[in-house]
Formats: structure tokens, C-alpha cells, sequence
């Protein structure tokens, strides 16, 4: 094995290293479904979900007033600062247990690094911003696993507790909901002008504040009843995490799209060509169940299924309650949650409007 980088070495970029960063590396969502339809095993009855709808983490039974969360969620660089792609990382991951109604509780570190191409120190700050947002979340790192790898990769395992009857599945809607989306999308796009270095220093720091921002409503959307499904936006973009939604409850989703909130700039990027590769797999993987008005774009396409890092909640809800979700998440910070879209009947398709 070679020796560690010294601090006198010249490091490469960390998305140098990476050839998808953040949730763009997810495995198209065609070939993923193809590799688990033969996966499922045990199913105990204290399993309340599982791998069935694609939802965002395994929730288990434990007693009648507690059911624990398990998730993780790990990726290759997004960025090229080490302290910033450790806040990222952590915090994509710990928002799966927010998207099942739940409160984390403790997290473990997973870390593959190329030990010979990055330096110790480089590792350690990555480590670090990941605990800076564990303990922003409150919950501890307790342990992990490490090893050394050809690229770099950081992620978390994460725990959560919720109540066995306020689980959020992302199956659970009801016709004649609203959906809510509680952060702008595209993530992608930024990631794609960064990697070519043509962001601005105005979107870096949107790009950094967006993927930073723990999704904490979650926790308190499981306490409103008029809250029937949680997911949030990650790798699969706006179109397949409500697709996956839709096709969990078995109805139509509809996304109003001059409705749905960008980060500022995102678009004049896109059109600029600064698009990631996942864009289009995640079209070729379920494109067959979308539909998309006749002039819809190329561009909108492209952003209708950019891959989101750490991305926002989508939350199916009565409209009577749609003005309460808004101000929760804006008590919160989340300026930008907007009612996109709404759940009518049909049989697991996604229409674009």
C-alpha cells in the first residue's frame, strides 16, 4: 500500500476523483429496479416498511409507542472544499429519517478514501463537517467503518425514532391532495457548472446553502394529521421521487411547473448546457410514465429530472391544511416551499402541466 499524502504534496480536486458527484452517482433507477425485483426476503411483522414502494429508509416496529428508523446514504464529492462535502454528505443523509416523519437520534460514518491521493488532514475536515451537522441535528457520530478506496466516498448510517402510527410513508397519499416542495430545486445543474469551473461565487454559496439545510419540519409534519406522505427530492430529480410517490398510492401525480421554486440562475445554466448524465438516464428509466405537455422543452425536461442532492421534502396533504405546511416549513427557513402539484386518481403515472 502507498504511503499517506504529506502535508507538502499537491492534492487534486475532490471532484476530480469523483465521476458523479452527490446523489448524481445514485444507479439509474431503471437498472436499480431491475437489480432488486428478485431482493426481497424476511418480512417480519414488526418490518412497518421496507423496500416495496422505494421509500426514503426501513422503519421497524420496536413497541407500540416507538418504531426505529434506519437509513444510509453515502456519495463521491459534490464540491471540492472537504469541510463542505462532509456537510453535504451528512446532511442528504440525515434527511431520510425527516422524510419518514421521524427525529434522528445517532448516525455512523462510512468512509472510503483514496488514502494515497488525499491527505489526512484533507480527510479529517471532510470527517468534521460531517459531525458539524450531526450535532446540528443533535445526535452523536458513534462509530463507523473505513477503508481505503479508489475514490471518495463519504456517507452516513442514520437512526431515528417516530411513533408506529405517525410513520410518513411515500405511499400514503390521498386523491385530492396538494404537494408541497419545501426547498427549489436544481442542485444539479450548480454541480454541473461547478465541475467545469463556471459557477459563480453567488451560486456556490446558493449551491452550498440549499444542500446544508437540514429538512427539520419533517419531525412536526408527522404530528399533523392532515399530512398523509413524505418523501424527499434526491439522485431520481422532482419527476422520480413523485413518481415513485404516485406509484406507491397507486394514483396520477400532477406537478404544476410554473409552480415548482428554482435556485436562482439554474435555469439560465441549464440552458447553457451545464446538465449531468443522470439527468438523462433518470429519463430513459421512467420517462415511460411521465407525461409532458407538447411544448415542453428540452431544458425543462432536463430540470424536471435533475438529480438533487440533499434536495427538499415533498409533502401530500389535505388542502385544507396547505397554508399550515407552508408557514411551518417557513418558520423553519424554508422560504421557498410552494404548493407544486396535487394526487388525483389514476394508476401510478406522473402528468406535467
Amino acid at each position: 500500500m502507498n504511503a499517506p499524502v504529506t502535508n507538502n504534496a499537491v492534492e487534486p480536486r475532490l471532484t476530480s476523483l469523483s465521476h458523479g458527484g452527490g446523489c448524481g452517482c445514485k444507479i439509474a433507477p431503471g437498472v436499480l429496479s431491475e437489480i432488486l425485483k428478485n431482493s426481497s426476503g424476511l418480512l417480519p411483522k414488526e418490518l412497518l416498511v421496507g423496500i416495496e414502494t422505494a421509500d426514503d429508509a426501513a422503519v421497524y416496529k420496536l413497541n407500540d409507542e416507538q418504531a426505529l428508523i434506519a437509513t444510509t446514504d453515502f456519495f463521491m464529492p459534490i464540491v471540492d472544499d472537504p469541510f463542505e462535502f462532509g456537510r453535504i454528505a451528512a446532511t442528504n443523509a440525515i434527511s431520510d429519517v425527516y422524510a419518514m416523519g421521524g427525529t434522528p437520534i445517532m448516525a455512523l460514518a462510512l468512509v472510503g478514501m483514496p488514502i494515497n491521493v488525499l491527505s489526512v488532514e484533507t480527510i479529517g475536515k471532510i470527517i468534521k463537517g460531517g459531525q458539524s451537522v450531526a450535532t446540528a441535528a443533535g445526535i452523536p457520530i458513534a462509530g463507523g467503518h473505513t477503508i481505503d478506496s479508489v475514490e471518495a466516498i463519504y456517507g452516513l448510517v442514520v437512526m431515528g425514532l417516530v411513533h408506529p402510527s405517525k410513520v410518513k410513508k411515500n405511499a400514503d397519499a390521498k386523491v385530492g391532495d396538494v404537494l408541497i416542495l419545501g426547498k427549489p430545486i436544481g442542485v444539479g445543474v450548480l454541480s454541473a457548472a461547478l465541475k467545469k469551473e463556471k459557477l459563480s461565487p453567488e451560486g456556490y454559496a446558493a449551491m452550498i446553502a440549499n444542500t446544508t439545510k437540514l429538512n427539520k419540519p419533517g419531525a412536526a409534519l408527522a404530528n399533523m394529521p392532515g399530512v398523509h406522505a413524505l418523501t424527499d427530492i434526491t439522485g431520481f430529480g422532482l419527476a422520480g421521487h413523485t413518481l415513485e410517490l404516485a406509484r406507491g398510492a397507486r394514483m396520477t401525480a400532477v406537478i404544476e411547473w410554473s409552480k415548482v421554486p428554482f435556485i436562482k440562475d439554474v435555469k439560465a445554466l441549464a440552458a447553457e448546457g451545464y446538465i449531468t448524465g443522470a439527468s438523462g438516464r433518470n429519463w430513459a428509466g421512467y420517462g415511460k410514465d411521465v407525461t409532458l405537455p407538447a411544448d415542453f422543452a428540452s431544458i425543462d425536461q432536463a430540470l424536471l429530472t435533475d438529480p438533487q442532492t440533499s434536495g427538499g421534502l415533498l409533502v401530500s396533504c389535505d388542502p385544507t391544511i396547505a397554508n399550515d405546511v407552508i408557514a411551518l416549513f417557513n418558520r423553519e427557513g424554508f422560504e421557498s416551499a410552494a404548493i407544486v402539484g396535487r394526487m388525483e386518481a389514476g394508476a401510478g403515472r406522473l402528468v406535467v402541466v
